[in-house]
């Protein structure tokens, strides 16, 4: 990578004066956009056989009453808050980067879910979903005949 260019008139060269000013866009911006309340927190990981998907998610800070879990056809949505930490209001932030207030998430699953199988934990902050895929739409192995 191209970090600088020796040029003994001083003449400029657009594409480090980009590289230089994409550079500092980023760190302006580094952060920017990470509202609680955007469509990518929490954070998730989802895995999926044949017959079922998990969804994780980091959820530090709350208990299972603070969250609200909804399946429905192929969406699985999630809902909590995060309180503000009791601190005096006079008090002057040094840093301030763990969550803050509501969230909302939904994401669109491969497949239909069966809200009747599905297995909810939270352990240690982490919130695991496994999602069973209705009987009817499994996938079925048809034998062949010769």
């Amino acid at each position: 990578m191209l970090h600088t260019l020796f040029d003994p008139f001083g003449a400029s060269h657009p594409f480090i004066d980009m590289r230089r000013i994409q550079r500092d866009m980023n760190r302006l911006l580094d952060g920017v956009g990470t509202s609680r309340h955007s469509s990518t927190y929490p954070p998730v990981n989802f895995w999926a056989g044949e017959d079922s998907i998990v969804m994780t998610a980091e959820l530090p800070g709350l208990g299972e009453d603070d969250i609200e879990l909804t399946v429905q056809d192929t969406m699985i949505s999630l809902r909590g808050e995060f309180k503000d930490q009791d601190i005096d209001e006079d008090v002057s932030w040094h840093r301030r980067e763990r969550p803050k207030g509501k969230f909302f998430r939904t994401v669109e699953l491969p497949f239909r879910i069966d809200a009747e199988h599905v297995d909810a934990r939270f352990e240690n902050g982490v919130l695991t979903v496994e999602m069973q895929r209705p009987e009817d739409e499994k996938p079925k192995r048809i034998s062949i005949k010769s």
